[in-house]
């Protein structure tokens, strides 16, 4: 019994690494010539492909519970179409059985795939981003099409890139008066932080008075801040890619603050919950096998597959917002989805049994 569990381990496992290695493999060529369009004298082909496969990982994150439904679909409907499962199940192997042994691995590519957008995603995401925007904008004082705004009190700041080490490229602030009016333009090369403030490398200061203006550089310039570079990475990569500790964090930050948080809360909360909704995919994969696809062909399995995890996905996204705009908790818009998916799933195999 035990060669039989590997066997059929085996065939899931595996549809479910083709279609993920299929499915991320056009993402990536659909990004690299999206990217493509963007290439110049500093940004070429081979910044093109560096960035594209640092982005592999959050797109493996991102696919993971998709590639695991479409997949089971397949090895399984690969088992059911030779009438294997027919002779399992005339053996005397129940359908409970079936769906843990099937569980087993999918739950194990769930939870690499949690490790995967926890420690290795986010930083090769913000590392990817770095080197696009320092090779997009090599100068120190042009702001970028890639680079990220921020605000402290009448200071505007800009930012072409922040490296995964803490420093900053491409710095320029702005600094206004109580009526606005621009007193100062300070841009330099880089800054450093030095645990308590920065230190801006090669900086230009650019004074403005009613009569004249003035222009200053520092090999080396001291700023005060409270911007870290921790609060910028949460600024830098999307919520969606953050690690759970650095948006537990954040999201109580804002709380505290008086700010909204709640799309980092529901970034928190959709993360936590992958796992689950990979299994919840599954269980509605295997309930189609038993139930109203079981003599369908490949094709329209994989047809059914996609349009459940189209409707998944497209739940969660409209529920995202609507806690935004209706006040209810992010923990609800991540929850509501699964639980419904898992309802169906085991309500199809009732029905099957």
């Amino acid at each position: 019994m035990r060669g039989l569990d590997h066997y059929i381990g085996r065939t899931v496992v595996f549809a479910i690494a083709l279609v993920l290695a299929i499915i991320v493999g056009l993402d990536a060529v659909t990004a690299f010539i999206d990217e493509a369009g963007d290439m110049s004298e500093t940004y070429g082909v081979w910044e093109v492909v560096a960035f594209v496969l640092l982005t592999i990982p959050g797109r493996l994150y991102e696919y993971a519970p998709f590639a695991a439904m479409i997949g089971c679909l397949i090895g399984l409907g690969q088992l059911a179409s030779s009438s294997e499962l027919v002779v399992m199940r005339g053996a005397g192997m129940s359908i409970a059985r079936l769906v843990w042994i099937v569980m087993k691995p999918t739950l194990v590519i769930a939870l690499l795939a949690f490790l995967l957008g926890e420690y290795i995603a986010p930083r090769a995401e913000q590392l990817a981003q770095s080197r696009r925007a320092i090779a997009q904008n090599p100068g120190e004082g042009v702001a970028g099409r890639h680079g990220l705004w921020n605000r402290e009190g009448n200071t505007f700041l800009h930012f072409n890139a922040l490296d995964p080490e803490g420093v900053v490229h491409g710095v320029i602030l702005l600094q206004f008066d109580e009526r606005y009016r621009l007193q100062s333009a300070l841009r330099a090369q880089r800054a450093d932080f030095a645990g308590d403030h920065w230190i801006m490398r090669r900086a230009v200061k650019t004074d403005f008075s009613s009569w004249q203006t003035t222009r200053t550089r520092y090999p080396d310039l001291r700023w005060d801040t409270a911007i870290t570079p921790q609060l910028l990475t949460m600024e830098v990569v999307a919520p969606g890619q953050l690690p759970l500790a650095d948006l537990y964090r954040y999201s109580r930050y804002l709380a505290q603050q008086g700010l909204d948080a709640d799309d980092f809360e529901l970034a928190m909360w959709k993360k936590l919950l992958q796992p689950l909704a990979v299994a919840s995919l599954v269980l509605v994969a295997i309930s189609f096998i038993f139930g109203p696809l079981r003599d369908g062909t490949l094709g329209f399995r994989i047809f059914a597959g996609v349009i459940v995890g189209i409707v998944f996905r497209t739940s969660q996204d409209l529920l995202g917002p609507a806690s935004l705009v209706f006040g209810f908790p992010p923990l609800y818009a991540a929850l509501v989805p699964v639980l419904l998916c898992m309802a169906f799933g085991f309500l199809l195999l009732w029905r099957a049994q």
